[in-house]
């Protein structure tokens, strides 16, 4: 008989279940692009509707219909965001046959701006949002190799 496994509190956020690192540094870099990629989409819907959800309930929108609207456009616009950033960070780690580096996971942040910047229409906000997204997806990968933490217990 199969033992279910207990949900401990750190594993509940915002009332979706999250595993601590959902698999995404499980496999070795440049290999399973397509289920890296999917994970980093789900964690982009997940951050498009709890910030829909947050939008929407400061800034109320008339109808239900601009309320489903808004949050719709931005579901996805971050689904989409995650799904780039997910196959650009493991495409670049085999194109590159570089499968640790740092580099990978600025151009698979920076892909995520450009299509941000193109979404919007604007060529100062794809700008900016390559510089910034590459630069926090460098850094977190940084920081994950190098084993660095803000606070808390070291997992």
């Amino acid at each position: 008989m199969k033992q279910k496994k207990k949900i401990s509190s750190r594993e509940i956020s915002s009332g979706v279940l999250v595993q601590a690192e959902m698999g995404f540094w499980d496999d070795t870099e440049g290999t399973s692009c397509v289920e890296k990629t999917w994970i980093s989409t789900k964690m982009g819907t997940v951050l498009g509707l709890v910030g829909s959800a947050y939008y929407i309930a400061a800034y109320q929108p008339d109808t239900a219909l601009l309320a489903l609207q808004k949050a719709t456009n931005t579901t996805v616009t971050l689904a989409s965001m995650g799904a780039i950033f997910g196959m650009a960070t493991c495409i670049s780690a085999q194109v590159r046959e570089a499968p640790d580096e740092p580099l990978n996971y600025f151009i698979g942040g920076c892909s995520s701006g450009i299509f941000l910047g193109a979404r919007t229409h604007s060529a100062m906000t794809g700008t900016s949002a390559c510089l910034c997204l590459g630069t926090l997806a460098f850094f977190t990968k940084v920081a994950k190799m190098e084993g660095w933490r803000i606070s808390g217990p070291k997992l």
